[in-house]
């Protein structure tokens, strides 16, 4: 029987915290969610108001990137709990979860789901994914030369 590493052994049970997390930043009713948005808010008004760039812009970009570092640690721990698996179905698991979260939340009247967190919940998927598989990797040694 195969023993399972002590990374993969931690990152299954960080997951279940990290689920909670994501579940109550992705379902709670928007006026509670608004605490953790308003943090993107305020950032998008702050670089809005020294670049001179609409609000709007800065808001939907800093949104989308913050959709994308909600998922990283998906990925990460996803693909160190189950370092075999492939990483295409830890990507498709990340997109599955991801439209899982929009669907519930078309049940939410407080809530706007929409396909852009989708995409960026799936990148970072991605991301956490790949930096698993690239930092994990191990160093091969030099053939020997006679």
């Amino acid at each position: 029987m195969s023993r399972t590493p002590a990374l993969a052994i931690a990152a299954r049970v960080l997951l279940i915290p990290y689920g909670i997390v994501l579940a109550l930043i992705v379902w709670l009713p928007g006026s509670a969610a608004s605490r953790v948005t308003g943090i993107v808010f305020r950032v998008a008004r702050f670089v809005s108001e020294r670049f001179d760039v609409s609000l709007s812009t800065t808001y939907t970009l800093f949104e989308f990137t913050a959709n994308i570092a909600l998922f990283v640690p998906f990925g990460l721990l996803v693909a160190a709990g189950w370092p075999r698996t492939n990483a295409w179905w830890i990507i498709l698991l990340g997109f599955a979860a991801s439209a899982a979260i929009e669907l519930v939340q078309t049940m939410l009247p407080s809530r706007y789901p929409t396909l852009s967190d989708v995409i960026a919940n799936t990148l970072g998927t991605i991301i956490g994914c790949c930096a698993v598989r690239l930092f994990a990797q191990k160093p091969r040694g030099r053939p020997a030369t006679a």
